[in-house]
């Protein structure tokens, strides 16, 4: 294998390497110009995103503050009609109602108990003026006292 470097076979090799490099540059051209089309079209894919979501945030949010008026609006109702005559009567009624349903149950000394189931009843009928116990019973479902079954229990018997 005997090559002679002369001016011909230069000239061949050059143009051999001028002609792959532009062969290069016209594929990478092409191959840059097919990226920046796809980016092109993930940047407007991604700003039909960023606008639809934007319309829900802004809908979920307006209907948040409808909801915490409203909100508002029944608290300041429930407080008001919980101060009209005759309420605080009904509310003493009810927990001394739940408090003799509860003695019956426990009923062994009746001044300790008597003591210890009233202040358990207006502690109960408190958290369900303030809607916690509903809430809570919502949420996590009946918790399965036994208490609170029997005394939904007697109120049936009650009934009768």
């Amino acid at each position: 294998m005997n090559v002679e470097f002369n001016s011909e076979t230069i000239l061949i090799i050059l143009g051999g390497i001028a002609l792959g490099w532009v062969l290069s540059a016209f594929k990478s051209f092409f191959t840059v110009r097919k990226y920046k089309k796809e980016l092109k079209e993930y940047q407007d894919h991604l700003e039909r995103q960023m606008k639809i979501t934007d319309a829900g945030n802004k809908t979920l949010m307006d209907e948040m503050d409808k909801l915490k008026k409203e909100n508002e609006n029944l608290r300041i109702s429930v407080k008001t009609l919980g101060q009209k005559p005759g309420r605080a009567e009904i509310r003493q009624f009810n927990i001394y109602d739940s408090a003799l349903r509860k003695m019956m149950l426990q009923a062994p000394g009746f001044s300790s108990a008597w003591e210890s189931a009233l202040q358990e009843a207006e502690r109960e009928y408190e958290e369900s003026e303030t809607g916690l116990k509903n809430i809570m019973g919502k949420v996590f479902g009946s918790s399965g006292n036994s208490s609170s079954d029997g005394s939904s229990m007697q109120k049936i018997e009650h009934k009768k």
